[in-house]
């Protein structure tokens, strides 16, 4: 029987609409017998409007109707009537009405799902993931999925308002491994040769501003070959920007702008500009991260003065060696019982350090055990340093300085939880964290290598140290942090041939691998580049954030397994001996 297109959606009836013939179409959410009376709830991505199978008002549809359950797709006919005292659902946007059904057609009968489709279920997210398809049905999974969709809107409109162009740039392109393991590509065509998919569009957005384009912004796919977590995928989706002829100042400007407007839109927030800034320094000696979540308090304090004329060994060695002493206070918590203290001991040592330091702090005087090894002055200049209080708990941490800051601020975050810092109401907390450093040292490799990317611009005023002294540059790269996640980064590139070559040697990049590897830039740069920077924003953990959600898998339609597995359709999969041998590829 051919149905009749919808004159209504699930969720748009109200009670101006009583007395008129509707025809709805959708999914039965759920059903029920009363008395000879069918009732069921009928879903579509809107809503849930409530409609009725009464014999006496239609007796051939009532007869269907006993055939009706959960998820069979129908189309009805009836007229909206307004729903009898008592029965109304506040709840349903549509509760103050109801559907006197007259016609049905059941498009498709389902079978049981495997599990219900509504939102507080308690299935796996494995099978949920194999039938991602029925998950997508439920309510909070397609409000995610709309609000992700009203993102990608408000971004292209406020970027093409500011005169931004949008480039796609391509999907094949030339494998320059530098940061992430690429997904390759075999070419059938030429034998032996291999596409990669792009890790971003990097030095196509940089072509781009030679090419005199000026401002360019993309949403764009990205892919990198390694191991996930919660907020990543071997695909994820990224807000590319570029500009030419700016500074850091412009980018900030631009980027600010695009927040304030999201804030608004998706969570009707005034975000207050401009942002706070952090150095890399601050962030990682009053926080221990380069992401910190400033949602509450809790600061590090480095304490390296404190103890400069110690005579305690541990404090003297790290002093020596340009180590760092760093301190925290964990307020009204020195009554932790010893056992309490070994499992926070235990955890700071599985992160890496030697040992935990804690002080519990009395009405005149310090209660711990390394106690005795300090001077009255260095307890009262410590108390002072930390602005600690009788009943508080005082934790130090000792040693290198990058990795005993990191290592206290995995404490920060575990006392936040713990004590119960971060409310679900909190306000968010946007800032941006800038001066990083150029390079970091890897001990496994010996070498430096590029914190960011090859083509970040140092400090200017730092060049002269990217031969002598490495460590000491900085970089003009700058990260957007949203309640303790990375959601942007960027900088100012680098577009002298000059300093990239000095980048590519302090690299240990040589000129026939940079040519090799980069050739098609540097030439590029040779016709004249203007200055010229830009910022990526990880789109999916941005709509995970705005979303209230946990993992971006809950704001991707398709997303992979953390062994990146398709459940849904068993991607990756083995292909046939035929297709192998087109690619000139042999299994072993």
């Amino acid at each position: 029987m051919q149905f009749k297109t919808r004159t209504h959606t699930c969720g748009e009836l109200r009670e101006n609409n009583i007395g008129e013939n509707v025809v709805l179409n959708g999914w039965v959410d759920t059903r029920r017998d009363l008395g000879g009376l069918i009732f069921i709830d009928l879903r579509d991505r809107y809503g849930i409007t409530q409609i009725v199978f009464e014999p006496t008002f239609d007796k051939e549809a009532h007869e269907q109707a006993s055939v009706l359950r959960n998820e069979f797709v129908i189309s009805i006919e009836g007229k909206v009537r307004k729903r009898p005292e008592g029965t109304e659902n506040a709840a349903l946007p549509t509760g103050q009405v109801d559907i006197m059904v007259n016609k049905l057609i059941i498009l498709n009968e389902a079978k049981t799902p495997p599990f219900p489709i509504k939102n507080e279920i308690d299935t796996s997210e494995d099978v949920r993931l194999k039938y991602r398809y029925l998950d997508l049905r439920r309510p909070a999974f397609q409000k995610n999925l709309l609000m992700r969709h009203k993102m990608y809107q408000l971004v292209r409109k406020y970027f093409d308002e500011n005169n931004f162009v949008e480039v796609e740039t391509p999907v094949l392109m030339k494998s320059t491994p530098e940061g992430a393991r690429d997904y390759l590509v075999p070419s059938r065509i030429h034998k032996g040769k291999f596409y990669a998919l792009p890790q971003s569009p990097q030095q196509y957005k940089q072509l781009l501003m030679v090419s005199g384009l000026d401002r360019y912004f993309q949403i764009v796919k990205c892919f990198r070959d390694e191991d996930l977590r919660a907020d990543r995928q071997p695909e994820f989706t990224q807000i590319d920007v570029e500009m030419s002829f700016i500074d850091q100042e412009n980018i900030f400007q631009v980027v600010e702008g695009l927040m304030k407007l999201l804030y608004k839109e998706i969570w009707d927030k005034e975000l207050t500009l401009p942002l706070p800034r952090l150095s890399f320094n601050d962030a990682m000696e009053k926080y221990g991260s380069d992401k910190p979540d400033i949602r509450f308090d809790l600061e590090m304090v480095t304490l390296n003065h404190v103890f400069e004329n110690t005579s305690f060994k541990v404090f003297q060695d790290h002093i020596k060696n340009k180590g760092v002493i760093t301190g925290m206070v964990a307020p009204g918590c020195g009554e932790y019982t010893r056992n309490q203290l070994d499992v926070l001991t235990d955890f700071v040592k599985k992160q890496g350090a030697g040992g935990l330091i804690w002080m519990r702090v009395k009405d005149n005087e310090l209660d711990a055990p390394i106690a005795k090894f300090l001077t009255d002055d260095e307890k009262k200049n410590l108390t002072s340093a930390l602005n600690a209080k009788p009943g508080d708990l005082i934790f130090i941490l000792t040693g290198p300085r990058l990795k005993v800051l990191s290592i206290m601020g995995s404490l920060r975050m575990e006392m936040a939880r713990r004590l119960e810092l971060i409310k679900p109401d909190s306000a968010p907390k946007l800032l941006w964290v800038t001066d990083f450093p150029l390079f970091e040292w890897d001990e496994q490799t010996k070498r430096y290598y590029a914190m960011h990317h090859p083509f970040t611009s140092p400090r200017l005023e730092d060049v002269d140290f990217m031969e002598s002294d490495p460590g000491r540059v900085r970089a003009r790269a700058y990260d957007l942090v949203l309640n303790g996640s990375e959601v942007a980064g960027g900088s100012i590139r680098i577009h002298n041939a000059d300093l990239q070559a000095k980048m590519f040697k302090a690299l240990g990049i040589s000129d026939e691998e940079a040519e090799y590897k980069f050739g098609f830039l540097m030439n590029a740069f040779k016709f004249g580049a203007p200055p010229h920077g830009g910022i990526a924003f990880g789109f999916d953990r941005m709509a995970m954030i705005f979303a209230g959600e946990n993992s971006i898998r809950d704001v991707i339609a398709f997303p992979k397994t953390a062994s990146a597995i398709s459940l849904m359709d068993d991607a990756p999969s083995t292909v046939s001996e035929e297709q192998l041998k087109e690619l000139y590829i042999k299994i072993r």
